[in-house]
């Protein structure tokens, strides 16, 4: 008869799961912590006396070009097609304040040099922005 206690084990913790799910949630809390500043400066911004806007915005300008070669700003037929004669008409539709942006409707029949031409002249008036609007043919 052996009478000697059996070797018992000691028991063992498993720490690498134990420290999985800490870093987890240490992950999670620095994730979803929304972050108080408190060094904040109060600021109290002035505040309008006057309902009205500060800046306006310019008038849509648009040049219509036809296949004869004869503009028309914003719908109103020039006298003729000299490029003198569209820079006095954009002068008086735009008035002291020409806008940036300026949008040349081109006939598919009009010639390569009319359409130059008024964008020649936006460019010497000011315009930046020169946009040329197209309309699809009819598939019929």
């Amino acid at each position: 008869m052996n009478l000697s206690s059996r070797r018992r084990d000691e028991p063992e913790i498993n720490l690498t799961s134990l420290i999985d799910v800490v870093l987890l949630l240490l992950v999670f809390f620095m994730i979803t912590t929304s972050f108080v500043r408190e060094s904040r400066i109060g600021i109290r911004l002035p505040q309008a006396r006057s309902g009205e806007p500060g800046l306006q915005e310019a008038a849509p300008v648009t040049i219509a070009v036809t296949a004869q070669g004869t503009y028309l700003v914003n719908g109103r037929l020039l006298i003729d097609s000299r490029p003198a004669t569209l820079e006095s008409a954009l002068r008086k539709t735009a008035g002291d304040e020409a806008g940036t942006e300026i949008t040349i409707n081109a006939d598919a029949e009009a010639t390569h040099q009319a359409v130059v031409t008024a964008m020649d002249v936006a460019g010497k008036l000011g315009y930046v922005q020169i946009n040329i609007a197209t309309i699809r043919p009819d598939p019929s």
